[in-house]
């Protein structure tokens, strides 16, 4: 059977507890390693996925998805090259390439009864809070639409990530010159988008 996203990252998580409890293991492991990295970064990619999903489920399929394939790439993971977050965030927006393109062909339905984890009513409650929190972030992007995605994308790494013009531009394979360019430009677009509505008011 296919293991979903949501299964795998369960999988994950209780092997790195087996593997601390074993006091004959050694040093700590890649998956505990990453453990620490999931615990610090799971709830800005959720959130990153909250502002753009409506529903708790789908949120938390494309967070697992994503700490899914970070677990399984994480022992290539240099931190020379950038921290863990822009590292992750550059996955995320892969897993939400990937989750568009599925739904525009059509397939997504299929996938979904492949048989994803039903979430439990905490986590969906949880979940809903936090797209409803998310509220503000998905207006700012709304405010972005006739923005280039790249410029977009710049925005919502730094201003609402948190993430560093030099993380951002990890998380977006360029450099942190293309990167503060772009996030100039697109400052400025929405600083004369402001002025021009606040002068039609």
């Amino acid at each position: 059977m296919k293991t979903t996203a949501s299964e795998g990252l369960a999988v994950f998580r209780s092997a790195a507890r087996t593997r601390r409890a074993d006091p004959g293991a050694g040093r700590p492991s890649a998956l505990e390693e990453f453990e620490d990295v999931y615990r610090a970064n799971v709830a800005p990619i959720s959130a990153y996925f909250a502002r753009r999903c409506s529903e708790p489920q789908t949120v938390a399929d494309l967070t697992s998805e994503t700490f899914v394939r970070g677990a399984a790439g994480f022992a290539r993971f240099d931190p020379r090259r950038g921290s863990p977050r822009a590292w992750l965030f550059g996955i995320a927006g892969r897993v939400f390439a990937s989750h568009c393109a599925a739904h525009a062909d059509g397939i997504e339905m299929t996938l979904r009864l492949a048989g994803d984890r039903p979430l439990p009513s905490e986590e969906i409650e949880d979940l809903a809070a936090r797209i409803d929190a998310q509220r503000e972030g998905r207006e700012l992007l709304e405010r972005c639409a006739r923005l280039p995605e790249r410029e977009r994308s710049a925005i919502e790494l730094v201003d609402l990530a948190g993430l560093t013009p030099k993380e951002a531009a990890n998380a977006v394979g360029v450099s942190a010159v293309v990167l503060r360019k772009r996030l100039s430009r697109a400052r400025y677009r929405l600083r004369k988008e402001r002025r021009n509505d606040d002068s039609i008011r």
